[in-house]
């Protein structure tokens, strides 16, 4: 077996954070976590063409080796079926005076919030966590511990419905869908000033034109924002044929505990997967292990919320993960695939805390981080948004992220040589090509092949059939509308 210092020569970083609970300092510490859901939960994992289906009872005892969520315990703001919580709850958001609409947006981070992702928000923000969030990328707990917390989690509404609700003195609203069907009810409210240019040069550091989740949700949002406790009725579903996939924090980590795991590594994604990823994760497995934990799980977790619109839609990033998998380019065995549910912000530095603390109430003690995580191209410049390098730096010292393990990514490239991914040597760097995401798409447009190697077979297949989808369709000038899986 390799030693912890060899470990930590593969993983740098490491050895630089003297602050941090990391592997190999001891045996995992075991925590105890309870299985929070509804009454019975079908935990469905898709492996493979399959999925395995095990049944969470609320409040049931889930012992392993498990990081511990944010504040101690994992939210679950979802009414429960039993003692007739939920149908009163269905009977007072439909009689309440004052409802709030949600767009898209606001529905996935009511999601967000009831599964316990943000833990340990309780609901949409209110002003004093607001300010804290933007302004420290951390809030305080009960405890008196920073929490990180990089991203605003708001809900607006507008100077009319303000006037409204203060002139009634309401304490609760009804939260709606488009078709005005009660989904959640927010109480002890608070209403306050969304001052719109702060929020996004704070979450941004720029207030350049064109930035994707502005224009979205926040350039035509309500000029106030609502903040109070969240209560949502049922488990939010999508019924796109993929809400198997959509595991929450506790259903994860009841897996993970299934399987027994004693460490588990997360990898986000918002692109296909292609080789070099799977080498990345194949890596960082082989490399735990020769550390010494025995069955260390990999969570491949792409994001489901919002995302621009030249990004691959959700459904063919699905199809293509299941081709992965069924071709055994990664261990179906080792890796639990998983819809995060969250929005994309592109906000670099900023949004790439998010992402990892979010996985830390879903039980994973290693984050995998790239290159210029989060980010996007500046909206009006030709250049990137963000430096690079800047959202591993910032990880490795967010506030409240202390005791995640950030492993930077190894540069992975083509090498023309062996004919497969591999990763780069410098000293022979004329035998590699990168093969950027633009480049693939371009190939992928173009029906033209990848070298040998680049991407499974099924997952290339999968991606020549998204953009075929795109085609203008015979006799029309439209674009044909991707087929949702």
């Amino acid at each position: 077996m390799a030693t912890q210092a060899a470990f930590l020569a593969g993983f740098p970083q490491l050895a630089a954070q003297p602050g941090r609970d990391r592997a190999g300092t001891g045996a995992p510490a075991r925590v105890s976590v309870a299985a929070i859901g509804s009454a019975k939960v079908g935990v469905a994992v898709k492996v493979g063409g399959g999925a395995r289906v095990g049944v969470a009872r609320r409040g049931a005892p889930c012992r392993a080796s498990l990081i511990e969520p944010d504040g101690g315990r994992l939210v679950d703001l979802v009414a429960p079926e039993e003692g007739g919580r939920r149908e009163a709850l269905r009977r007072e958001a439909a009689s309440l005076p004052h409802r709030v609409r949600l767009g898209r947006v606001d529905k996935e981070w009511v999601h967000v919030l009831s599964e316990g992702w943000a833990s340990p928000l309780q609901g949409f923000m209110r002003e004093h966590e607001f300010l804290q969030a933007l302004h420290f990328n951390a809030i305080r707990g009960e405890d008196g511990r920073m929490v990180n917390m990089s991203v605003p989690i708001v809900l607006s509404v507008g100077d009319a419905q303000r006037r409204a609700i203060q002139a009634d003195g309401a304490t609760r609203v009804a939260l709606v869908d488009d078709r005005d069907c009660p989904i959640a009810v927010l109480s002890d409210i608070e209403i306050y000033k969304h001052n719109k240019e702060e929020r996004i040069a704070r979450t941004w550091g720029t207030t350049a034109p064109g930035l994707p989740y502005v224009e979205e949700a926040i350039t035509n949002a309500g000029d106030w924002l609502i903040g109070g406790d969240l209560e949502v009725i049922e488990p939010i579903k999508y019924n796109d044929g993929l809400d198997q996939y959509r595991l929450s924090p506790a259903q994860l980590r009841e897996e993970f505990a299934r399987r027994n795991a004693d460490a588990v590594f997360a990898f986000q994604l918002r692109n296909p997967v292609h080789n070099g990823h799977a080498l990345l994760m194949t890596d960082t497995r082989k490399r735990l292990l020769d550390m010494g934990y025995k069955n260390p799980v990999l969570l491949l977790h792409p994001l489901g919320g919002f995302t621009k619109a030249d990004d691959v839609p959700l459904s063919w990033r699905m199809k293509q993960h299941e081709k992965v998998l069924e071709e055994g380019v990664l261990n179906p065995e080792s890796t639990v695939v998983a819809i995060f549910p969250s929005p994309m912000h592109y906000a670099g530095p900023t949004e790439v805390q998010w992402h990892a603390k979010a996985r830390i109430n879903a039980g994973a003690n290693f984050y995998i981080v790239g290159r210029d995580p989060a980010g996007m191209s500046h909206p009006t410049a030709k250049r990137d948004l963000y430096d690079a390098d800047h959202g591993k730096k910032v990880l490795s010292m967010a506030p409240g992220l202390e005791r995640l393990n950030i492993l930077p990514f190894r540069v992975a490239a083509y090498d023309t040589k062996q004919k497969k991914m591999d990763f780069f040597d410098p000293s022979r760097k004329d035998d590699f090509l990168f093969i950027s995401g633009t480049k693939m798409r371009t190939l992928a447009k173009n029906r033209e092949s990848p070298p040998d190697g680049f991407m499974c077979p099924g997952g290339w297949k999968v991606l020549v059939e998204y953009y075929d989808s795109l085609v203008p369709s015979e006799g029309s000038s439209k674009l044909r509308e991707p087929v949702a899986a």
